[in-house]
C-alpha cells in the first residue's frame, strides 16, 4: 500500500513540476517577447513622417552645421460678427510664414522667415519677421541680435502657435506692440528657478524689413520665479515685464506707450491651466493712460480635447484710448473708453500645438463717453486651422 501510494506522490509531483515548469517556461518567453517589443522602435505616425520632411539637414556629430530646417507657419480663419453696429464675415488668410532655421558650431542659431500675403489683393512678400542670430553658450545666457520677439505681457510672450484662444487678447492689442517681431538686442536665460530677459529694441518708422531706425527705442527688463516645486504642481511661473520707450512721435513698431507694465501668472497641474494678467501703461501724445487685466482658465479633457474660457477688461483715462480687437474693429473703426469681453473656446489637437483647429465664442463691449463712433456691444465667432513646423 505504501508503494503505491509513494507512486502516486512521485507522480503528482512530476505533474507539478511539469506544470510548473511549462509556466515559467511560457512567463519567460512572455518576458522575452514583451522585452523585444519594448527594445523594437515604435513606429511613427503619419504626423511625425510628415513633420519630418522640412528637415534639410539633421547631424549632431558635424559641429559646423548640426541641422538645418524649413520653418514657418500657415494660420486661417473664418469669422462672423454680429452687433449693434452691424455684422461682417470673412475667410481670411491670417498668417503665412516660411524660412529657414539653422543650428551651427554646437552655439549659435541663424533664423530668418517672411510673412506672406496669400489675399487677393496686395503684395505677396509682405514682410519680414525673425530674422536674427542667437549665441547660447548655457540655459544661463542668450544673447540675440536682429528682429525678433518683444516678449512682455501674457499673450505678447506667447507665440501665435501656442495660443490656447484663437487670437491674442485685445490686452495684447492694446498694451502691448502691434508689431511682433522688432529689431534688437537681447539677453535672456534660466538660473535655477529664476528666469530673466532684457532688451533694446528699435521703435523707428517701419518698413518691411529691418525699420529706419530714425525715431525713438524702447528697453525691455522681465524678470520671473517659478514656484512649481514649491507647489508642487507643473508649472507656476510668476514674472513682472516692464518697458520704457522714448515719447517719439515717429514710432510706429509700437503704441503711443511711454511706461508699460505686466505682472502676469502661468499655472499648471494635470489638466488644469491658469493664467493671469495685470497691465498698466501710461500714454503719450495721442496715447491714453490704460489699466487693463484678464483671467484665463483652461481643461483638457485629454491630449485631443481642450476648453478654454477668457474674461479680458480694459480702462481708459481719456476718451478714445481703447482700440477694439481685430475682428469687431471691422464693424467699428472707432475708439472707446472702457471695454470688457468674455470668451469661450475650444481646442482640437491633432499633433500638438504642431496641428490644431481652435474655435472661439466671445461678447464684447466697449462705452464711448465721447459719442464719436467708438461704442460697440456685439458677439462673434471665429474658428481657424493652426499649423506650424
Amino acid at each position: 500500500m505504501y508503494g503505491k501510494l509513494r507512486k502516486v506522490v512521485t507522480a503528482a509531483g512530476f505533474v507539478a513540476i511539469t506544470i510548473t515548469g511549462f509556466a515559467a517556461g511560457v512567463e519567460a518567453a512572455s518576458a522575452e517577447k514583451d522585452a523585444a517589443a519594448s527594445a523594437a522602435p515604435s513606429e511613427k505616425s503619419i504626423y511625425d513622417r510628415i513633420w519630418a520632411l522640412p528637415s534639410l539637414y539633421n547631424n549632431p556629430d558635424n559641429h559646423w552645421i548640426e541641422e538645418l530646417a524649413v520653418v514657418g507657419r500657415q494660420q486661417n480663419d473664418l469669422y462672423y460678427v454680429s452687433a449693434d453696429q452691424g455684422s461682417n464675415t470673412d475667410f481670411v488668410d491670417r498668417r503665412t510664414r516660411i524660412g529657414l532655421k539653422a543650428r551651427m558650431f554646437d552655439t549659435i542659431t541663424l533664423h530668418s522667415e517672411v510673412d506672406l500675403n496669400l489675399e487677393p489683393h496686395g503684395q505677396t512678400y509682405n514682410k519680414l519677421t525673425d530674422s536674427y542670430v542667437k549665441w547660447s553658450p548655457s540655459k544661463l545666457f542668450n544673447l540675440t541680435a536682429g528682429k525678433h520677439g518683444a516678449k512682455f505681457t501674457l499673450d505678447g510672450s506667447t507665440s501665435s502657435t501656442q495660443l490656447i484662444t484663437i487670437d491674442r487678447s485685445n490686452i495684447a492689442n492694446n498694451f502691448w506692440f502691434p508689431e511682433e517681431y522688432v529689431p534688437g538686442v537681447s539677453v535672456s536665460g534660466e538660473v535655477g528657478n529664476w528666469l530673466y530677459n532684457a532688451g533694446y529694441f528699435s521703435s523707428g518708422e517701419t518698413n518691411r524689413e529691418f525699420g529706419k531706425f530714425n525715431a525713438g527705442s524702447f528697453a525691455l527688463v522681465s524678470g520671473g520665479y517659478n514656484f512649481a516645486e514649491a507647489l508642487a504642481v507643473d508649472k507656476a511661473l510668476l514674472r513682472l515685464d516692464y518697458v520704457y520707450q522714448d515719447p517719439n512721435a515717429g514710432n510706429s513698431f509700437t503704441r503711443a506707450n511711454e511706461d508699460v507694465a505686466s505682472l502676469n501668472f502661468q499655472l499648471e497641474k494635470g489638466p488644469w491651466g491658469l493664467g493671469t494678467d495685470i497691465d498698466g501703461a501710461k500714454g503719450y501724445g495721442s496715447g491714453s493712460d490704460l489699466f487693463g487685466f484678464q483671467i484665463l482658465p483652461s481643461y483638457k479633457f485629454n491630449k485631443e480635447w481642450q476648453t478654454v474660457f477668457r474674461y479680458s477688461f480694459i480702462d481708459s483715462s481719456d476718451d478714445n484710448g481703447i482700440r477694439l480687437a481685430r475682428y469687431e474693429n471691422a464693424v467699428v473703426g472707432g475708439r472707446g473708453d472702457r471695454y470688457n469681453e468674455a470668451y469661450l473656446g475650444l481646442n482640437r489637437y491633432f499633433y500638438g500645438h504642431k496641428l490644431k483647429w481652435q474655435t472661439g465664442v466671445q461678447y464684447a463691449s466697449m462705452k464711448d463717453a465721447a459719442h464719436d463712433g467708438g461704442r460697440y456691444n456685439g458677439w462673434g465667432i471665429t474658428t481657424g486651422l493652426r499649423i506650424s513646423w
